[in-house]
């Protein structure tokens, strides 16, 4: 029998965010994060020095199947690039209908939501914090403290993602540290037009 076709347990360290047994891993450095920061001089100056780790992901990914669950650990590297802080790239997913939910279990962070509508909002992540994702929602996480974000997510095994929507157009917010606090500001980026990806 089959893995996933039969209960099994993956064992999570919280002081790292390693997942064992865990069937991929995703790495995010400086260099595959182009277009993603606001600040593009910023970026280049940052890159120019060190293609540093920004994000790791820690899969446990069944077959692409309606009923399964994918379930993983993300840990964002603290760092800024100007004044914005380490973040995921973003995304929705591929299958606009499907929701998510995320529970931090170690650091500090914020996760980013905003819909195709022009609707958006942000929510606190800290050890605890349960965010639900609802259906057609974009988002992304951002680690405003001072060592490694680390949460845990779990959604459809068919859901999959569709980074391109948000590599073309940004997000409608910015969180940045200005004189010594994080502050959320308005992106100067386009947001996505109403209804897009709806279906």
């Amino acid at each position: 029998m089959k893995r996933y076709d039969w209960p099994f347990n993956a064992m999570i360290d919280f002081e790292t965010g390693v997942m064992l047994p865990a069937d991929g891993k995703i790495e995010r450095r400086l260099s595959q994060m182009k277009g993603v920061f606001a600040d593009e001089k910023a970026y280049l100056a940052c890159l120019e020095k060190e293609d540093s780790l920004v994000y790791e992901v820690y899969t446990s990914t069944p077959p692409e199947r309606e009923g399964d669950l994918i379930y993983c650990t993300s840990v964002i590297y603290p760092g800024k690039v100007g004044d914005e802080f380490y973040m995921t790239k973003g995304h929705y997913h591929a299958k606009r209908g499907t929701s998510e939910v995320y529970l931090c279990v170690g650091g500090r962070g914020m996760l980013v939501l905003e819909n195709p509508h022009g609707d958006s909002t942000v929510l606190d992540m800290y050890p605890g914090s349960m965010s639900y994702i609802p259906p057609f929602w974009a988002h992304r996480t951002v680690n405003t403290g001072s060592g490694p974000f680390i949460f845990i997510g779990v959604y459809p095994a068919d859901a999959g993602h569709d980074y391109g929507t948000i590599e073309a157009c940004g997000m409608m917010k910015l969180v940045l540290q200005r004189g010594g606090q994080t502050v959320v500001l308005d992106s100067q980026r386009a947001s996505p037009k109403a209804g897009e990806g709806l279906s």
